[in-house]
């Protein structure tokens, strides 16, 4: 409870991290955020994370001040001094009128909340997720869905929609019937060693580790495909796989109370795995 925040040019202590009632963030989950893991100090792929940053805040009209936010970042893991750092990186469109008026937001508001992280236990990627279906679906017309913003009930309902079921996560489908992503993280099928995951305009959000996956793929000789996939193919694949900055590459082992599989995790997720983990020591190693 003593971690040290960013708020809007300072770094202070939790307690007194603070913002205004009519910040539009607050009102009308008018914002975004970027989740980045920081390994031993070092921020993965954080450029990438700014990148997504930068073009979600022009699509909204929010200013992104990109050269802040990354000396922000790098602030705030230092003043923590976490040996494995969660950040979220939030800008909101800044404070303004209690009637809907998003002229009447001129500053932004800019945070970086920090936190220790503890990722799963190795016993979680040898076992593997269980996963359901989410009782609601994805709207793949609406430009939420691809910008990581803090309009987030969507995704909280098919969080719950897992935890009620004892499960780990929850898939969506968008109202076509095609899968999208879960509620937290993108989905990868493997089918005869093709890796199959959804496109863009299935309504997906464009992750960050997700593009990582395209690239270890390449370099393992992977073939992969971005294809509308539907309930059967969850339910027919060989394996599957989830994605995020913080679980990396997660198995899933049990859909919808079936194994996936032969309920192992398989050798196309096991060699991705190993790639990204080798991939983030050599990057965050390079960096002094």
């Amino acid at each position: 409870m003593n971690e040290i925040f960013y708020l809007n040019g300072k770094l202070v202590p939790r307690k007194e991290a603070k913002i205004s009632l009519l910040d539009y963030g607050f009102l009308f989950g008018f914002s975004l955020y970027e989740t980045v893991r920081a390994y031993d100090g070092k921020p993965f792929r954080l450029e990438n994370h700014l990148a997504r940053l930068r073009y979600s805040g022009d699509r909204l009209g929010i200013k992104i001040h990109t050269a802040l936010i990354r000396e922000a970042v790098i602030e705030v893991i230092k003043a923590n001094g976490f040996g494995q750092t969660r950040l979220r990186i939030c800008v909101s469109i800044g404070e303004g009128e209690i009637s809907p008026d998003l002229d009447s937001c001129e500053i932004p508001t800019i945070a970086v909340i920090a936190a220790e992280y503890s990722p799963p236990e190795r016993e979680k990627y040898q076992n593997g997720y269980k996963t359901v279906l989410a009782s609601i679906r994805r709207n793949s017309f609406s430009p939420v869905t691809s910008l990581k913003s803090a309009n987030a009930m969507e995704n909280m309902l098919a969080r719950r929609d897992a935890k009620v079921a004892g499960a780990d996560e929850s898939f969506f489908l968008n109202q076509k019937g095609y899968l999208t992503e879960a509620a937290g993280s993108n989905v990868f099928i493997v089918k005869e060693g093709v890796l199959k995951t959804p496109p863009y305009e299935s309504g997906i959000l464009p992750g960050v580790t997700r593009v990582v996956v395209f690239e270890l793929a390449a370099q393992l000789g992977i073939k992969i495909k971005e294809v509308n996939c539907r309930l059967a193919d969850l339910l027919q694949a060989d394996e599957i796989f989830l994605t995020n900055s913080l679980i990396e590459i997660m198995p899933v082992t049990v859909f919808d109370g079936k194994p996936v599989g032969n309920g192992k995790p398989g050798a196309v997720t096991h060699s991705l795995m190993k790639a990204y983990r080798e991939l983030v020591f050599n990057e965050t190693m390079e960096i002094k």
